[in-house]
């Protein structure tokens, strides 16, 4: 018996992940969700800005992590619009561009905010480091365009905006390194406040970042945007996302303490 619980069929384990999946999307049940203190820290202070303040937020992400950050990027871009803070896009990944360029906008658009007045996307350059030193000595050298080809000299959304130290805040979402780099030659270099969002597995190393004050906030993973869906009172796709993760991390901790009960049953019984 032992002995055929452990050789079970693999299908059947797929089976079940698969139903813990599926189930909780069917029943539509919401777990509690409590906003940690590193995600209250981006939203406290973006919420203490005052109307017309500047926020430059990077999409440095691609479409493979767009589950876990695209729901990030929704619900700052709601929060922004609400408190009528002037948003700056851009991204230092080429994968980010499509899906950042259509988030400011949509959610723009829901607000009544102005193309080039209250939000403007920069687009995509390569370079990383250069980038972020070029955009601190002046950023209208560093992106004479916007994505849509205007002259960004001319765009009133930039309106006391020279350089990056003219922000009033910086987060950067990232699948890659760019919070190091961010770090490195923006905030240590510039003097700007920031904050970020991250996938789940790199999460765990920004944590000495936080505890330097490097970072003075951070959402991690789906949970992270969860919890900043909560604290803006919009609750979305992140939200909805955590019941059948929970579950499914539940099953999967499950099996782990049935594989290793059968494991040590069948080496007792030999």
């Amino acid at each position: 018996m032992i002995e055929r619980l452990i050789n079970i069929d693999r299908r059947f384990i797929f089976l079940l992940v698969a139903m813990a999946v599926t189930i909780p999307l069917l029943a539509k049940f919401n777990l509690p969700v409590r906003a940690t203190k590193d995600v209250e820290s981006i939203y406290y202070k973006i919420d203490s800005l005052p109307k017309n303040s500047h926020i430059l937020i990077a999409f440095d992400y691609d479409p493979a992590s767009k589950e876990e950050l695209q729901p990030m990027a929704d619900a700052l871009l709601h929060h922004c619009y609400r408190k009528d803070i002037k948003v700056v896009g851009m991204t230092l990944n080429p994968g980010g561009t499509g899906l950042a360029v259509s988030a400011i906008e949509s959610i723009g658009k829901e607000y009544g905010k102005t193309k080039g007045t209250d939000f403007v996307f920069l687009g995509y350059k390569t370079g990383v480091e250069l980038v972020m030193i070029n955009m601190g000595e002046n950023i209208f050298s560093a992106f004479p365009e916007d994505f849509h080809g205007n002259a960004t000299i001319d765009l009133p959304v930039l309106n006391g905006i020279d350089s990056l130290e003219d922000f009033d805040y910086v987060v950067d979402l990232a699948s890659g390194s760019s919070i190091e780099a961010w770090i490195a030659f923006g905030k240590e270099k510039y003097g700007f406040d920031l904050g970020a969002g991250c996938t789940a597995v790199i999460g765990p190393d920004m944590y000495p970042f936080l505890q330097s004050k490097q970072l003075n906030g951070l959402m991690s993973g789906l949970r992270g945007a969860a919890e900043y869906e909560i604290l803006i009172d919009r609750e979305s796709t992140a939200v909805a996302g955590m019941s059948p993760q929970s579950v499914v991390h539940v099953l999967v901790v499950l099996f782990v303490l049935f594989g290793n009960t059968m494991y040590f049953m069948s080496k007792r019984k030999r």
